[in-house]
């Protein structure tokens, strides 16, 4: 590996993550914090507990940052088959539509990644912090690390309480509790960011959108053409969906679906 390949991005920010997320683990573990107190008094269970909560958020974090998406195959094809693939899978009114930058036939609810330089299926968004896109296949476990994420944050936000001393002196305080008060600071403004993270993230995957098509509805054609979220099935079958990839079956399969039940809907 080159050196300057060190200087990534995405190697920075990855690393900046975990530097932080065990340096804040360190100073709740130095600190006279519950953490400690239950060291001494021999109950162990808590403190080992916090430590794998602590490492499964961070491996799910490397696992989100780092896996594929779901990006769109760059595999050129010819003109035919690619009228052959229209006709097939998509209806004669959702034509798939070709990427200008990366010049691949995009599937329905794809979107290219300008960070990424990719198109990624059922794009959600690009995360900074991850430094990776959350798209199709990542989606479920981006949700998961979230709801980990957060309970850590809590946890740590309530030992970091436990050992904040205020009945002191202000230069004593702020030598012995200082560090521990700009890590409770911290703890807070994280665990509101994750709170509205997974908040708006499992209202999406309750009705089956995405945040790109929840912001931008009024510049996307497929949902131009309808009133309301084509790709709505109901609460069971949109989570049943999301997590466990049942029913099965591509977007423009759906989109059809929905088509025919308006049909038959109409003609009735």
């Amino acid at each position: 590996m080159a050196p300057w390949a060190l200087f990534n991005p995405g190697v920075l920010v990855r690393t900046g993550h975990t530097v932080l997320t065990w340096g804040i683990t360190l100073v709740l573990f130095l600190h006279d914090t519950a953490l400690r107190q239950w060291e001494e008094q021999g109950e162990l269970l808590l403190p080992l507990t916090f430590l794998l909560l602590v490492l499964g958020s961070l491996l799910l974090y490397l696992a989100v940052s780092l896996m594929d998406p779901g990006y769109v195959n760059i595999q050129p094809q010819p003109q035919e088959e690619v009228k052959e693939e229209q006709t097939a899978m998509v209806p004669p009114a959702i034509p798939l539509r070709r990427c200008r930058y990366c010049m691949v036939l995009q599937p329905l609810r794809a979107r290219h990644c300008r960070e990424c330089r990719r198109c990624v299926r059922r794009y959600d968004h690009h995360c900074p912090w991850m430094e990776n896109c959350v798209g199709e296949r990542n989606h479920p476990l981006f949700v998961a690390y979230l709801a980990l994420q957060l309970v850590v944050l809590l946890w740590g936000l309530y030992l970091a309480w436990s050992g904040l001393r205020f009945f002191q002196p202000w230069g004593l305080w702020l030598r012995s509790s200082g560090l521990l008060f700009a890590t409770f600071l911290l703890l807070s403004l994280f665990s509101l960011a994750a709170s509205l993270l997974l908040a708006s993230h499992l209202y999406l995957v309750a009705s089956n959108t995405t945040t790109w098509e929840f912001i931008s509805s009024h510049r996307i054609a497929y949902l131009r053409q309808r009133p309301g979220n084509p790709f709505d099935r109901g609460l069971t079958r949109n989570l049943a969906h999301f997590f466990c990839g049942w029913p099965s079956g591509s977007w423009e399969t759906l989109w059809a679906g929905e088509d025919e039940e308006e049909s038959s809907s109409q003609a009735a």
